[in-house]
């Protein structure tokens, strides 16, 4: 006997029906559908998804999926998203000619040949094959060299990863490449690499002795006896001012008794 609550082939996984697409969809009919998030429903077969004919938008990631064959039907389909699953193939996908944007990281995909089924996909412009902060990847990502191999394999790509690699901004994209690759310690025998040495002499930021110049030491001088100067100057006028408001407030005394 069956576990209660469970359906013939629910213990291994869910496969797409009409009923679970028009429930995600709210559409009636299967080719009106344009968008359909189906993600994390621990999916293992794709059913009757090949019926929605009209499909733009799909996807799919974070399910239990190993191969895409009702995928080929989907003409109209721009944009998918197949990351985290099983995956080690892509073939049905070279029916979809409209596909423009991928996201295949965290699956199987072991070797560069294994896309070469995207080939003939000319409007294809962002693949993902390796997402570092969902920490998803593909073994093929592991070679280093995988990022050359990509790109003559699609030079119709224009951002590979999240990154682009034609266009404006690519030449930042590829600076950073080749910093992180020169940052990134040697793993192959040999001599080690040279120690960094400094930009500059030793000392040179360090402020040298105080010396003592003549030149110096006599333009203190002089500003030391200009500045007693000024200060005998102002005691000065503040004596004649102070005599001149004596002597005008004496004469408007006097004044005041004459007729």
């Amino acid at each position: 006997m069956e576990p209660q609550g469970e359906k013939p082939g629910e213990a291994d996984g869910v496969r797409i029906t009409p009923q679970l697409l028009k429930s995600h969809s709210g559409e009636f009919a299967l080719d009106s559908i344009l968008l359909l998030k189906l993600r994390g429903l621990g999916l293992v077969d794709l059913g009757c998804l090949g019926a929605c004919l009209g499909l733009e938008w799909l996807d799919l990631s974070g399910n239990a999926l190993t191969q895409l064959g009702p995928l080929a039907s989907l003409r109209q389909l721009a944009v998918l998203n197949v990351a985290n699953n099983r995956l080690t193939g892509l073939e049905p996908l070279a029916a979809c000619e409209n596909l423009q944007s991928l996201n295949v990281a965290g699956n199987l995909l072991a070797t560069p040949g294994q896309l070469q089924c995207l080939a003939g996909l000319q409007g294809l412009e962002y693949l993902r094959l390796r997402d570092p902060l969902a920490r998803l990847s593909n073994p093929l990502c592991a070679s280093p060299t995988y990022w050359a191999v990509i790109r003559e394999l699609l030079p119709g790509l224009k951002v590979i990863d999240g990154e682009r690699v034609t266009g404006r901004g690519s030449e930042l994209y590829q600076l950073c490449r080749d910093l992180d690759s020169s940052l990134r310690p040697s793993c192959s025998p040999g001599p080690s690499t040279s120690e960094a040495q400094p930009w500059v002499e030793p000392g040179y930021w360090e402020s040298g002795p105080t010396r003592s110049s003549s030149i110096l030491e006599e333009a203190c001088r002089q500003f030391q006896d200009t500045l007693q100067e000024c200060h005998d100057l102002d005691r000065q006028a503040h004596d004649s001012l102070a005599q001149a408001q004596q002597a005008l407030s004496s004469a408007g005394t006097t004044s005041s008794f004459v007729f």
